[in-house]
């Protein structure tokens, strides 16, 4: 049975946002992470090399591959923010249709810049997002 390549760390997600580049990016990352901790109520944890997790799960599938991995959270890339807030097996248009301009992944949310969207929509698909994942596998504090 293979392992998660995206685990937690005990690197500090304030540490890394420090090298987030350009200036910019750095301060939507950092207002991303006031957001997120406040609105799903769980301390940044570093997941992997780039992402910064907030609240995690223990998954088992029919198949039997089991693991851990973060219930929400985000990455500061280069190229945009990718924000991690949908479980992937749920219809999320119609909030997704009030956020603002994104692209959208299979669970992920595409964005360039936070001025892009509407914030307390964003709230909204997190806190809803949350709570689809916690009702299918509880999520903790890890």
């Amino acid at each position: 049975m293979s392992t998660n390549k995206t685990a937690p760390s005990d690197v500090s997600p304030q540490d890394f946002l420090q090298t987030v580049k350009p200036a910019r990016r750095q301060s939507d990352a950092l207002a991303l992470l006031d957001l997120f901790q406040r609105v799903s109520g769980y301390p940044p944890v570093m997941w992997g090399p780039s992402i910064i997790g907030f609240g995690q799960y223990h998954y088992r599938y029919n198949s039997g591959r089991e693991g851990d991995f973060l219930a929400t959270g985000f990455s500061p890339r280069k190229a945009n923010l990718v924000l991690y807030i949908m479980p992937g097996y749920q219809d999320y248009s119609a909030i997704l249709a009030r956020v603002g301009k994104h692209k959208l992944g299979k669970s992920c949310l595409y964005i360039n810049k936070l001025d892009d969207i509407d914030l307390t929509v964003l709230e909204e698909l997190i806190q809803t997002g949350l709570a689809d994942l916690n009702a299918k596998w509880p999520v903790h504090a890890g």
